[in-house]
């Protein structure tokens, strides 16, 4: 089958973002079209450009933008998880592996040209059918047959699965499987809560590949969840209703006729529908319901009885059973508490025998009521639901039913009867109390007995005199009339309302306490009497009387001006926009009053915005904005609006003019876990003008939030103490906003008490010039909307000294001098011996300042150098960088070159086949994910399984699992969160966890990362790390290196210090190359303090500067030749026979001892077998030159992990100790004049400070690339995206919701587990040589690493080590730069394990191959034979080990591997 595909990439585009993807497009697509059938996300930044091409195998694309050259490869099956969405995909590559489940190619899917195997259309894609598709919880081993669709041929058999329950070997009968279903105790477990089935994929597996390739769903069901008839009968499973056990059960044979056994729902015993069941309180009353099915209780059984549930409280009653279809609860009285419920339902069920109830679907309910409540008055009570029979009892003036009302004492009126009218209306309230004589006023009445019907009242209502028509809409029987006035004659004024309740008789009238009065309402002006188009003013007309009446309309012409409120003297309304400007007359009416006069509104052009400035503000706003505009003063309440992650804040303006107005900038809400130095941009910005609606959000801005300024406090005390007229700094950050292109300045008051003092600003302190106080004061810093107090200034007083303390002073001045020359006296007669002393003494004093003075001068000097020529040296190098599998296996397996899974399986050839064999079913077992956890808990609980154990162990995991890092990943998850737990349980710090490799997991971890960031390393991290390490080695040799001890005059490290003066000069020799004597001479720069070896390596670095160390001859296979202008030819060594000996110290030869000039001419040759000058052959000098090559070899050694220096002891035969530099200060043969080198050596501690300030770019680039998550041309990789999502998972499973020791978590997981093993051991990643003073240095930048990731605060003084010292100034950024790292970390999207996986298996499929899987399962077997029985035992405990036969397994592997089978 052939098809066509386009690969093509959007190479310009107006969107930058859609700018970086590369299309695939299947020419030939379906019907004749294209089809675009994949999107993928290339380079970034910037555009793609034209030139693509493909690899030799055409199965990888490379794609170019300026900055970045990328492979993509042709097809990524990998990503899709099943036949439907990998056929679907369209992509014409991609086809479904069907044994091992998996979307690849066709030719890389095992026997694919074998029917059904793989499968390229939708409709080759397997099916699977069961029957039967459900079973009973109660139903074990039952006979299961699946049917296939598209299988291929099974002959190496198949299993059945049922998820994690059970597994057991199916038969394969043409295209159907037989298997059983689970036994009784892997059955799962139903319980109520859950429903009444649980679903389970049950999946079929080939015994071939190890894989599962067809599931579907089977259901378990347990019909005794049921407790109710109804419920059981309605399941949709096989469940039938025991009426006379009242259980459910799906085996018919448990249930006989005789039981009573229900299979439909109408036959269910139930209670039928009912009207509402009332009941009156403390009245003795049974409770009649009707049902159906009713059970007749058998022998042994207990009858029926009622439950009513009353406030809480259960209350029983007997009930009796007339037939199958009607049942009474028996005659009792039922109360409740408190007067203010008139009716309470109440929940009834009927039950028999204890406890069977009776279902109720109709949830019949019973209603308890009292008369009495909340019915005071006649009318509310015969208002009531006639059902009650309520009914008014006049004696004692009150709602009750007819027998509590004494018949023969008092009169009983009830709603139905002959005289049901309640005398004595009265009148409570009426609102309003005035209104136009114009009437059609609404006028609310209110009070008590006001009829029953709104024909009682419908014509005799009066108020004042005039006719009022009652309402139908606004009558409240007994409550309420509302009644709409007529118009008033102008004699009337005031009176009272008046009503009749059907008949004007004394007992049915009432008349109101309140007068109502008739007024003339009057306008006066309107206030503001313009306002915008679009309407939103608020506009004050003012009058008199303007309070009366109910209804007010405003119209401005014909728009209306909507009512907002009103009080005698003024009317407020809200205008309505207009579609053109016009000026519009003002009319008020109040009901059916009319008030005009000559009042105007005019419409105007709505405001505009032309400009604001700045276009800036901090985060929490309230800086000052000035807005230009037009017509700005028609707005009464200006408002600047910003909205922020979907919160809206507000603040005011206050308007200047018509075209001026200023503003406060609104606050920006952010969340609390907001990184606090990072710019921000509103989602809207605009102005709330009225309503003019075009100004809400401004399209044309671009406002700008800069982090609000953070002030440090004074100390930990809070408490700055100073002197009269002593600047006050208040130091911090963000004091400056980062505006571009202008000098900003925020607006800063600082108080001093109630004091403001003058503010200079500066970026990180404001410099308050202190006001003339003394004593005590609180500092208070404002700006914008945010005030701080960094806290308490004590300005000290100067106390000038009165009269008795000047006498005293004097006196005890007087006494002093009188004592002192007392003192020269009694010196002056001291021997002349002391005094040579003291002159002896002097001359060292003065010997010691100059010498400080000096070195003070240097360390000056050496800061200043220019860093130009280090970075100019960097440049043009190529980076050595190591293969994947040097890499994997320096870290993996440290110091250990020729690993055995490097090499093809030793064993003798007899052997072979059974223990490949052995070692395939060995593999089998590793990648069973229950075997590998059980298999690894068993090794970690062996207290003879060392540290070194554990890691290797992890190590020859991970190299196995090097080709399904997707298992590996979730063996590893399952590993770190049983960890988690462990370390929980124990009660240690959460911190602690990870802290130190004593778990598989943990070193699986280290392994893990090493894996996955190896092309991060590569394209990202690599750089920097490689051009600190050259940068280290290249100022460490601009300076004197010790060969012995290692020392030297530029380091980071304090133990690696040459605390001396050591004269040297820069010498530049002219090289001749070893591999060609024709080629031009190289200059090399050499110290003339240098050995012949450091000559040598020197030379070696300048000639091979871009060949890897590895590939380089060694300085010891050469020797060095000075070639004399004369023609002579001298070979120089660090040892010969013109080497000084001087009181037991032999000091090493240098290019100084030879008096080499500068300019001199050098080969490098190989090595002579002698030489003229060479060492005589005593004895003496042999030791000491073997001894001193073995230190060379033993301190630049590439595995010293620590900075090691060797011991320095003399020569056993002969007693004489080598130096080079500096004599070891152990030995104790200093000159007495030595002694000033003790007291001066501290000074040479600035140079560090030198070396640091040099190599400071260099560690800045490699901190800010390892915690940037937005790289040049590198995405952050997935794995730590990944891996802290899973810790805070795990953190938020635990409920630790410290945000310190998740902090820690991920510190201790990535930067202290992998990033500091890079940085101390830059050779696991480049070829290159390590010395021990570039090894120290470099163990001082991973400390500083270490410290920037804690949260623990580090407390430093004068006599903390060096090394803290050095960069404490620093490590606060830098831990501002990890939290900024973990948190921009957290808000980025999540990774689903899809794509994830799909990235997992790209990274295996990538480095498949480069482990000898048999060599390292053959490793990780030799634990087995140590530890078989342990093994073996929890693998026969365990259930799930037990029903995959996992110990079976592993004993014939056992069986195959022994030496005797």
């Amino acid at each position: 089958m052939g098809w066509a595909v386009a690969l093509a990439a959007s190479c310009s585009c107006p969107l930058p973002e859609v700018c970086r993807g590369q299309s695939k497009i299947r020419v030939d697509g379906p019907r004749g079209n294209a089809l675009q059938y994949e999107t993928v996300q290339v380079v970034d930044p910037g555009p793609v450009l034209r030139d693509m091409a493909f690899s030799k195998d055409h199965e990888q694309l490379y794609i170019m933008s300026e900055r970045q050259l990328t492979r993509v490869p042709v097809e990524s099956c990998g990503q899709y998880r099943s036949c439907g969405e990998c056929l679907g995909s369209g992509d014409p590559h991609c086809g479904w592996c069907v044994l091992h489940n998996t979307c690849t190619r066709k030719e890389r899917c095992e026997r694919s040209r074998e029917p059904r195997r793989f499968a390229s259309e939708m409709k080759q894609c397997v099916r699977l059918t069961v029957h039967p598709n459900n079973i009973s919880v109660s139903q074990y081993n039952v006979l299961l047959v699946l049917e296939t669709y598209n299988v291929p041929e099974l002959s190496a058999g198949v299993n059945c699965t049922f998820e994690d329950l059970s597994e057991m070997d199916g038969l394969v009968v043409g295209n159907q499987i037989q298997c059983y279903s689970p036994a009784a105790k892997e059955v799962p477990r139903i319980i109520t809560e859950n429903g009444d089935h649980h679903v389970v994929q049950l999946q079929l597996k080939s015994k071939e590949t190890g894989m599962t390739f067809a599931s579907t769903s089977f259901v378990f069901y347990n019909c005794s969840v049921h407790n109710s008839c109804l419920s059981c009968v309605e399941s949709p499973y096989r469940c039938h209703w025991c009426k006379y056990r009242h259980v459910c059960t799906h085996d018919p044979k448990t249930c006989s006729f005789q039981e009573g056994r229900v299979k439909l729902p109408e036959d269910c015993p139930q209670l039928l529908r009912v009207d509402k069941i009332l009941v009156p309180v403390e009245v003795i009353k049974p409770i009649t319901l009707k049902a159906k099915n009713l059970p007749q209780p058998q022998s042994g059984q207990r009858g029926y009885e009622c439950i009513l549930n009353i406030q809480g409280s259960e209350q029983r009653v007997p009930a009796l059973r007339f037939n199958s279809s009607s049942v009474q609860c028996q005659n009792t009285s039922y109360s409740y508490e408190g007067m203010e419920i008139n009716n309470l339902p109440v929940e009834l069920t009927v039950v028999w025998n204890g406890h069977f109830n009776i279902d109720n679907p109709a949830q019949n309910k019973v209603y308890l009521y009292k008369c009495g409540a909340m019915r005071e008055s006649c009318g509310l009570c015969l208002k009531a639901d006639p059902d009650f029979e309520c009914g008014w009892c006049q004696s004692p003036g009150q709602c009750t039913l007819r027998q509590h009302c004494p018949a023969h004492e008092s009169r009983w009126l009830e709603l139905s009867g002959a005289n049901s009218k309640c005398t004595n209306p009265r009148i409570t309230e009426i609102i309003p109390v005035t209104g136009p004589r114009e009437g059609g006023t609404k006028v609310t009445i209110r009070g008590e007995n006001l009829g029953l019907e709104f024909r009682d009242i419908a014509s005799h209502v009066k108020v004042a005199g005039v006719e009022c028509s009652p309402l139908v809409d606004g009558y409240i029987p007994a409550e309420q009339i509302v009644c709409e006035m007529g118009e008033a004659k102008p004699s009337q004024h005031a009176g009272f309302v008046e009503i009749c309740v059907a008949v004007c008789r004394p007992e049915f009238m009432a008349r109101s306490s309140q007068l109502y009065y008739f007024m003339t309402l009057t306008l006066s002006d309107l206030k503001p009497s313009r306002g915008p188009m679009s309407g939103g003013t608020q506009v004050t007309i003012t009058g008199t009387n303007l309070n009366a009446g109910s209804d007010v309309v405003v119209m401005f012409g014909k728009q209306p001006c909507l009512f907002h409120r009103r009080s005698p003297s003024y009317i407020i309304c809200n205008t309505t926009s207009s579609e053109e400007v016009l000026e519009m007359e003002v009319t008020v009416q109040v009901d059916r009053a009319k008030i005009r006069r000559d009042l105007v509104f005019q419409y105007v052009e709505d405001p505009t915005i032309v400009r604001i400035e700045p276009e800036w503000s901090i985060v929490s706003g309230n800086t000052p904005i000035a807005v230009w505009g037009t017509h700005l003063d028609l707005i009464q309440n200006p408002q600047i609006r910003a909205k922020h992650g979907g919160k809206e804040h507000i603040n005011i303006c206050e308007v200047l003019n018509a075209t001026e107005m200023t503003c406060q900038a609104p606050a920006l809400a952010l969340g609390p876990d907001h990184q606090s130095d990072l710019t921000e941009r509103p989602e809207e910005f605009g102005f709330i003008l009225d309503n003019v609606q075009s100004l809400l959000i401004l399209n044309k801005t671009n406002f700008t939030y800069y982090p609000n300024p953070v002030f440090e406090a004074f100390g930990p005390s809070g408490i700055l103490e100073l002197k009269p007229g002593t600047p006050i700094i208040l130091k911090g950050k963000n004091l400056i906003p980062p505006v571009a292109g202008g000098n900003v300045k925020l607006n800063y008051t600082v108080l001093v008490g109630e004091k403001p003092c003058t503010v200079t600003v500066s970026d990180v302190q404001l410099l308050c010039e202190s006001p003339n106080l003394i004593g005590r004061h609180k500092v208070m810093a404002r700006v914008g909307g945010m005030e701080y107090s960094p806290g308490m200034v004590y300005i000290a007083p100067d106390s000038p000294l009165s009269l008795p303390a000047i006498v005293s002073i004097a006196v005890a001045g007087g006494l002093l001098i009188i004592f002192i020359v007392a003192v020269l006296i009694a010196y002056k007669r001291k021997s002349r011996e002391s005094d040579l002393t003291l002159k002896r003494l002097q001359m060292q004093m003065d010997n010691l300042e100059s010498r400080v003075a000096l070195e003070c001068k240097e360390a000056f000097a050496e800061l200043q150098t220019d860093i130009h020529e280090l970075t100019s040296d960097l440049d043009g190098a190529g980076i050595p960088f190591l293969d994947y599998r040097t890499y994997t296996m320096r870290v993996l397996f440290p110091g250990i070159e020729d690993h055995p899974v490097l090499r093809d399986l030793e064993v003798p050839g007899y052997r072979q086949e059974r223990v490949e064999k052995g070692l395939k079913l060995f593999a089998q077992l590793i990648n069973n994910k229950v075997f590998l956890l059980s298999f690894i808990r068993t090794l970690e609980s062996q207290r003879s399984f060392s540290m070194r154990d554990r890691g290797n162990v992890a190590s020859l995991i991970m190299t196995v699992l090097q080709s399904k890092l997707e298992y590996a990943t979730d063996v590893l998850k399952q590993l770190l969160a049983d960890l988690i737990d462990k370390n929980l349980e124990s009660k240690n710090h959460p911190k602690l966890l990870l802290r130190r490799t004593e778990s598989v997991a943990e070193k699986m971890l280290t392994n893990w990362f090493t894996f996955l960031l190896y092309k991060f390393l590569k394209e990202c991290a690599g750089e920097p790390l490689f051009s600190l390490f050259c940068a280290i080695k290249q100022q460490m040799e601009k300076g004197p290196i010790d060969a012995i001890t290692g020392e030297a005059r530029y380091s980071l490290s304090e133990d690696k210090l040459i605390r001396q003066q050591i004269e040297y000069r820069t010498l530049v020799l002219s090289c001749v190359s070893p591999d060609n004597a024709n080629s031009p001479e190289v200059p090399v720069k050499i110290l003339n303090c240098d050995t012949i070896t450091q000559v040598k390596e020197k030379i070696l670095d300048a000639i091979f500067k871009n060949v890897p160390c590895s590939h380089r001859p060694k300085a010891a296979d050469m020797d060095l030749e000075w070639r004399q202008g004369s023609g002579a030819r001298m070979i120089l060594q660090d040892e010969d026979i013109t080497t000084k000996i001087e009181n037991d110290w032999k000091r090493l030869n240098t290019l100084a001892h030879y008096q080499v000039p500068d300019g001199s001419v050098v080969a490098l040759v190989s090595k002579q077998v002698t030489a003229y000058n060479a060492v005589n052959n005593s004895t003496v000098s042999r030791t000491s030159a073997s001894k001193y090559e073995n230190m060379i070899r033993y301190t630049g050694s590439p595995d010293s992990l620590r900075s090691r220096t060797p011991m320095i002891t003399p020569d056993l035969e002969s007693g004489v100790k080598m130096w080079h530099l500096v004599k070891n200060h152990e030995h104790g043969d200093q000159k007495e004049g030595d002694r000033g080198s003790k007291m001066v050596s501290e000074i040479y501690l600035t140079r560090l400070l030198a070396t640091k300030g040099t190599l400071q770019k260099f560690v800045d680039d490699l901190f800010e690339t390892i915690f940037s998550t937005a790289h040049r041309g590198s995405a952050l990789p997935l794995a730590i995206k990944y891996m802290f999502d899973f810790l805070d998972e795990q953190a938020d499973r635990h409920g630790i919701h410290d945000p310190h020791v998740r902090h820690t978590w991920k510190s201790n997981c990535l930067p202290l587990r992998f990033w500091v093993n890079m940085i101390k051991n830059p050779q696991f990643v480049f070829d290159i040589h390590k010395n021990s003073i570039t090894d120290a240095c470099l163990s001082v930048v991973a400390q500083t690493f270490m410290d920037s990731c804690s949260t623990s605060e580090h407390r430093l003084g004068k006599d903390s080590p060096s090394n803290k010292l050095l960069y404490a100034k620093d490590i606060p950024s830098y831990k501002n730069w990890v939290e900024r790292y973990y948190s921009d970390i957290g808000k980025m999207p999540a990774i689903s394990d899809q794509d994830m996986n799909a990235y997992l298996a790209e990274q295996s499929r990538l480095h498949m191959s480069e482990f000898n899987t048999m060599s390292a399962l053959s490793e990780i077997f030799s634990y087995v034979g140590k530890y078989s029985e342990e093994i073996l035992g929890p693998l026969d405990h365990d259930d799930q080990c037990g029903k995959q036969k996992l110990a079976y397994k592993l004993e014939q592997v056992i069986t195959l591997m022994s030496l005797d089978s």
